[in-house]
């Protein structure tokens, strides 16, 4: 009897556990974020306000090789709930579509409907930041040849070097229709790697350079943003793609995840990648202090 009431015990015991594991893995949001430290930004400030609203417990996985090449299929096979994506990111590489001359709402309508169709996903929220592609020189270059828009550095590209990462060059978006577009011809082009390219440009060894309108390095390197005058990059609204079936087996999440609609501007987002990036601030406390100073969060510690 001794060995039977032992064997039904430790049973009990084993149920238990393996059921309260099971519900502990099913009550957790799973966050994917890319290689980069806005989406790291973003991952936290998400992170926050889905703990504050719903008291779900969050997991993030940051930096996934890849991008939106691999968060995508794992979305798909239910490795994670959401990650933040990018508007025309979706629209052409995961759909597939070309993205000149179509409006931005008509993208998002296009984005809603066939990612609900295809994948079971939606796209909630625009954040309202666009990190979108721009043309960036040296603060003196700008002065010596008064730079202000992309067309004014056609006269005098024959004296200027250009430098980009290896896959800028490779894009059907990138040099070649950069060129083509604002008829540049520069004294000579280079191929740099994508986290050398300030220090580059700061050095002098390059004139003129690619970014991203809220990189934090555009501030930190006295670069100038030429304007896109004849407005050849599209735009890429930052957004929340979330499952379906993670929005019915989480109540509240939605409305959670809505709390992120018009949140973050260009400047906000560039600041706050900046204290991270060049102040090496911890991303999970610059997210919390923002938040806090938006009213969605009330104190300062976990």
């Amino acid at each position: 009897m001794k060995k039977i009431t032992a064997c039904l015990l430790f049973l009990v015991i084993s149920i238990f556990l393996f059921t309260g594991c099971a519900q502990s893995t099913e009550s957790v949001i799973r966050i994917a974020t890319k290689p980069m430290v806005e989406q790291y930004i973003l991952g936290e400030i998400l992170s926050l306000i889905i703990e504050n609203e719903t008291g779900y417990q969050v997991d993030i996985t940051k930096g996934i090789a890849g991008g939106t090449s691999n968060i995508h299929p794992a979305m798909e096979k239910g490795d994670f709930d959401l990650y933040p994506e990018y508007t025309s990111t979706g629209y052409v590489m995961v759909l597939g579509h070309p993205a000149a001359g179509v409006s931005d709402d008509e993208i998002w309508d296009k984005l809603q409907a066939e990612y609900a169709e295809k994948f079971g996903m939606a796209w909630i929220s625009r954040y309202g930041f666009n990190n979108t592609f721009c043309i960036a020189v040296r603060e003196d270059i700008a002065k010596q040849y008064n730079l202000k828009t992309t067309s004014d550095l056609a006269p005098v590209a024959g004296e200027l070097v250009f430098g980009s990462n290896p896959d800028y060059y490779e894009r059907a978006d990138g040099f070649d229709a950069l060129r083509e577009t604002y008829g540049l011809n520069f004294k000579r082009t280079v191929e740099i790697d994508i986290g050398l390219r300030w220090a580059a440009i700061s050095a002098g060894d390059i004139d003129v350079t690619t970014g991203f309108t809220t990189d934090a390095e555009l501030v930190a390197y006295n670069t100038i943003v030429l304007e896109d005058d004849l407005n050849l990059q599209v735009n890429y609204f930052c957004s929340t793609v979330v499952r379906m079936d993670a929005l019915e087996k989480f109540p509240g999440l939605e409305a959670a995840l809505k709390k992120m609609e018009g949140l973050i501007s260009n400047t906000e987002m560039s600041r706050l990648n900046y204290q991270v990036s060049i102040e090496e601030k911890d991303e999970r406390e610059v997210a919390r202090a923002f938040l806090i100073e938006k009213g969605l969060l009330f104190t300062a510690a976990p």
